[in-house]
């Protein structure tokens, strides 16, 4: 697999505000990765940054702890080459979070919508077991004596279809914050019983996902250019009796599990089997790009995070259905309230810059 004409090398002097960065940050989260593949290495993207090209850099990290932020810079100046993504379309960021709500283990008048565990009767499906017929965009179906089906949806399971088989892990008060745990596959959950717990994706219905932002953009009931989380969330307010019209339109539904929250100051575990750094972990099209590479982002007109042009290094850990591209991301800007007022209102043009491995390069320019 050879490297794609896609990523057009560059030199660290070109990246805005590179050497203002604080690199010992990024590296940080650079070395859960690199601990991680002794697991379980990282499948290559598409995009040929081979996943064996890390080899190097993942040794050092594993075994050196940069002293500062100048050395951090250093590490990856001498590991990697920036590589700017030459996508058609500009390149575009967004903004994910871990809400933090309060539940309930047990329904009760109040907390009346569940988050579900994974059912017995979801399977994977591929090639192998796919029924001829089925979209080939399903990796879920439900198992029947006849064989595979397509799995019940958002409408359908809020309407009962699972109801009475005991997958339910907490009980929340609105329909709404639950579809955002859904949107963001994982959340905090503030107990009534005065416990602290996470639940973090598992499965899901395997449905195409279609955001209300859209439906409502195309609805007339929001423009466009002022859809954000926020907006959407005060027309739910103002319009409660039309919820399930609007979350009903996105057929897919997520299914949980949960896990424990071991260091209060990272976020889940994702896609990359590692927790999310606030601020420095960055959700890609995992079918692209390779988990564990730098990505350089300029997004200069993009505030949000620090109330300065965001201009930093982030490690790609994470993946999405709505993330799609060469040049698409999605940066984790943390757990709570506060991080979600940052990532609800993150959707602006940047630059993407691989840090491509330096033996990669070479091999390339031979």
């Amino acid at each position: 697999m050879s490297l794609s004409s896609l990523f057009v090398e560059k030199s660290f002097d070109d990246l805005p505000g590179w050497a203002a960065d604080d690199h010992l940050a990024a590296f940080e989260a650079f070395r859960r990765s690199a601990c991680h593949v002794l697991t379980k290495p990282y499948r290559t993207g598409s995009l040929g940054v081979r996943f064996d090209a890390f080899a190097g850099a993942y040794d050092e990290a594993r075994s050196v702890s940069p002293a500062n932020r100048s050395a951090a810079k250093d590490f990856f100046e001498r590991h990697f080459v920036p590589a700017k993504v030459q996508a058609e379309n500009a390149g575009l960021v967004t903004g994910f979070y871990e809400p933090e709500v309060e539940a309930s283990p047990v329904r009760t008048e109040e907390f009346t919508v569940p988050l579900l565990a994974r059912p017995g009767d979801l399977i994977d499906i591929d090639g192998a077991n796919r029924p001829a017929g089925m979209d080939e965009y399903l990796v879920f179906a439900r198992e029947t004596p006849q064989g595979p089906v397509e799995y019940f949806d958002r409408g359908q399971i809020e309407r009962g279809a699972l109801a009475g088989k005991g997958l339910e892990i907490a009980w929340l008060a609105e329909k709404v914050d639950a579809f955002f745990i859904h949107v963001q596959g994982a959340a905090r959950l503030k107990m009534t019983d005065g416990r602290l717990c996470r639940v973090t994706y598992a499965a899901k219905s395997g449905q195409r996902f279609t955001g209300p932002g859209k439906i409502l953009a195309d609805l007339g009931e929001i423009p466009l250019e002022k859809v954000t989380m926020q907006s959407i969330r005060a027309w739910f307010r103002a319009h409660p009796d039309r919820i399930d019209e609007i979350l009903w339109q996105n057929r897919s539904y997520i299914f949980f599990r949960e896990a424990d929250v071991d260091d209060a100051t990272l976020g889940p575990i994702a896609a990359a089997k590692v927790p999310l750094t606030p601020g420095r972990s960055l959700a890609v099209d995992r079918l692209l790009h390779t988990f564990g590479t730098p990505f350089y982002i300029d997004a200069p007109r993009l505030t949000a995070f620090d109330k300065k042009p965001f201009r930093r290094l982030m490690i790609a850990q994470d993946t999405g259905s709505a993330i799609t591209g060469p040049a698409r991301g999605d940066l984790f800007a943390g757990s709570g309230d506060a991080a979600g007022e940052i990532a609800g209102v993150v959707r602006n043009e940047a630059d993407f810059y691989a840090l491509v491995p330096r033996a990669l390069v070479s091999e390339t320019n031979r």
